[in-house]
């Protein structure tokens, strides 16, 4: 005798669900099966309907925007400019990475801009002012990240203080630390043969790095999703089928070897993008594969079920703030490496007030919601694509910073705005 199930599946970091059908005969039996086409495009219109985005919305919004720009001004699909978008967006990236972290628990770091701002001046003066080794400096400088953001996780999880409230006296306290520190002058110029200027200005010139790295890349990614639907399909769950994995990995392929091409087309592989990649590959790892990355998300989604489950929530939190801290200054070395300074008196400076909001925007335009639970590490990437991509295009149509303010506001806010009524949607239908 034979019947037919249907098991709910949910996963941590992705906003939809599978259906397995698992077929039984005399309870010894278990198939299960991925998707059809049907089934992925009943997803897909869900999530539209609730106004949910994606990755891939926001991918095809980030090459409509490209020809847009592209239309107006030809250079700007060169490959020197989109080789220099890739560098400037990683230090915003690497702050916005931190930023995912937080948000997936539902809170926000105000302080990263700051945090930022002040491992810049620390690197700059025990390098420059103290003659302290640039290894050791810049140790130090990701050490003072770390060590912000566990005072601000103690502050929010262990005393109780709201995390807004504890960051933004983290803003104004450590940016004005940071003036201090640079003294009556402001600005000091760091090496710019050194090891911190070299993040941005070094790029690996042999065709055959990027190319590989590509191949690494498509390589790594089909072995990864083809062990991990085999472990799905065993334990009956649903999975994705070889089709499917094939058809993602050509895509990936294709999207890696055009960068390639394009990047090699200016001056080789940056090692600025190697390291943000680097970042974002552990970061996904860590977020999807670990028991640890599953805990961020069952806090997000609920704290207090996550800690009669027996999370610790007051020391997980606290770890979301170190990390918050740690890629902040880790960034805030990148800003410093592609401006040659430490300075907060420039918009594009560490400390200034466009990298906090930049690197928020880029988290919530790349899909990682505000309100806790759902978000990815790729998600900056997209997002800081987007940002980076708006503020260079309007400089090529010669926009004025006032104007290209507004835009980017309105961009955050309809961003925003998606993401809340996509979750008030939600709420509306458990309700129902």
């Amino acid at each position: 005798m034979s019947r037919r199930e249907t098991i709910p599946q949910a996963r941590p970091g992705r906003a939809g669900s599978g259906i397995a059908t698992v077929s039984t005969t005399g309870g010894r039996s278990l198939v299960a099966r991925g998707r059809n086409a049907r089934e992925y495009a009943d997803a897909a219109w869900s999530r539209l309907h609730s106004g949910e985005r994606g990755p891939i919305l926001v991918t095809l919004g980030l090459v409509a925007l490209w020809l847009v720009f592209y239309g107006l001004n030809g250079n700007f699909l060169s490959p020197r400019n989109l080789s220099n978008i890739s560098v400037d967006i990683v230090g915003t990236g690497l702050v916005a990475v931190g930023i995912v972290f937080v948000l997936l628990i539902g809170e926000i770091d105000l302080s990263v801009g700051s945090v930022s701002g002040l491992a810049g001046a620390t690197f700059a003066v025990l390098n420059v002012s103290l003659g302290m080794p640039e290894w050791l400096a810049v140790i130090v400088a990701v050490a003072s990240g770390m060590a912000v953001g566990a005072v601000h996780g103690f502050f929010f999880a262990k005393v109780g203080i709201p995390a807004f409230v504890v960051t933004l006296a983290g803003l104004l306290a450590w940016n004005g630390l940071t003036l201090h520190l640079l003294g009556t002058g402001g600005t000091i110029d760091i090496d710019e043969g050194g090891l911190v200027a070299a993040l941005t200005s070094y790029y690996f010139s042999a065709t055959s790095a990027a190319y590989s790295l590509a191949a690494l890349g498509s390589a790594a990614y089909f072995l990864a999703s083809y062990r991990s639907a085999k472990r799905r399909r065993a334990a009956g769950i649903p999975y994705r089928p070889l089709g499917e994995i094939l058809v993602r990995t050509g895509v990936l392929a294709g999207v890696g070897f055009t960068a390639a091409y394009v990047v090699n087309q200016f001056q080789g592989l940056p090692l600025a993008l190697l390291i943000f990649l680097v970042v974002l590959v552990g970061s996904d790892y860590v977020l999807r594969r670990t028991c640890y990355g599953r805990k961020i998300f069952a806090v997000g989604s609920g704290a207090e079920a996550a800690r009669r489950a027996g999370v610790n929530i007051v020391r997980l939190r606290i770890s979301m703030f170190i990390v918050s801290g740690t890629l902040a200054a880790i960034g805030g070395l990148f800003v410093a490496s592609g401006l040659t300074s430490a300075s907060p008196t420039t918009s594009r400076a560490a400390g200034s007030g466009m990298l906090l909001i930049n690197a928020v925007a880029a988290a919530v335009i790349g899909c990682t919601s505000l309100f806790g639970g759902r978000g990815s590490p790729w998600s900056a990437l997209l997002g800081v694509l987007v940002i980076q991509s708006l503020a260079s295009g309007m400089a090529f149509l010669g926009v004025e910073d006032s104007v290209q303010f507004m835009i980017i506001g309105a961009v955050l806010l309809a961003a925003v705005a998606t993401d809340s009524l996509a979750r008030r949607s939600q709420g509306t239908r458990d309700r129902a």
